[in-house]
């Protein structure tokens, strides 16, 4: 027995050598290298090439069977027009459907609430792939019924903003190398190689057109297109980078 216990024991001390060597064989040296640290900024500026309209039908009704039943007429409505003017199924989704009930206070000494009429909203999102019909797409929805436009937001598809995001990474760096000649040429010295690189998150260009938040009965009656303005959207990229310079 205590020939196995020696034999353990010595197993167990060449063990932890190993684990010691280990660590100590990982632990990083100090780099000695001479670093300069500077951050690039690129812009690409386009137009929008999709549009993203959030609209609702709500209704009021002392009865909330009702409402729903009349909600859901007037949103069939819209959609089958939207669909009937070329809007595919598969970009018109529902982004919140609420019931609520609207109470109001009686004046008397012992002040109660009671359910003065209930409230259904139900919101459609449209995703459109032409943002010039951006305008004509919700005056579709207005006149079949819709009478609250949220939202109208004017951006890039996916395919879009990879390719653009990709330009813009590219200035990004240029300027960041170009300011680090500048500097280091001024130091008299020169840039030898790359110690390290960050690339800064990812950021959605959104352009937010905001004139026609409430679809009104006036509104279903012009005889005039909604207008919306397409505009320009930048799509911005942030480096960071580390160079070696002798």
């Amino acid at each position: 027995m205590r020939g196995k216990a020696a034999l353990l024991g010595i197993a167990l001390m060449v063990l932890c050598a190993a684990v010691i060597g280990n660590v100590t064989a990982e632990t990083p040296e100090e780099s000695g290298d001479k670093l300069i640290h500077v951050s690039g900024t690129g812009k690409v500026t386009t137009t929008p090439d999709q549009a993203i309209i959030v609209l609702a039908v709500e209704i009021e009704n002392a009865d909330a069977k009702v409402a729903q039943q009349q909600n859901a007429q007037k949103m069939d409505a819209v959609t089958n027009a939207l669909k009937n003017a070329g809007i595919p199924a598969k970009d018109i989704r529902t982004a919140g459907y609420n019931i609520m009930p609207v109470t109001e206070i009686d004046d008397k000494p012992l002040a109660t609430s009671r359910v003065k009429f209930y409230r259904v909203t139900n919101n459609l999102e449209i995703t459109l792939h032409d943002v010039d019909r951006a305008g004509e797409i919700v005056d579709i929805a207005v006149a079949n019924g819709a009478n609250r436009v949220d939202r109208l937001m004017l951006t890039l598809s996916d395919e879009k903003q990879q390719q653009f995001r990709s330009e813009a990474l590219t200035a990004a760096v240029k300027q960041a190398r170009s300011d680090a000649d500048a500097v280091v040429a001024a130091l008299g010295k020169t840039v030898v190689d790359v110690k390290e690189v960050n690339v800064g998150s990812n950021y959605i260009p959104m352009a937010y057109d905001n004139r026609y938040l409430a679809a009104t009965d006036m509104a279903k009656g012009a005889s005039a297109p909604t207008p919306v303005e397409i505009g320009e959207i930048d799509v911005t990229a942030t480096v960071s980078i580390a160079y070696i310079i002798a």
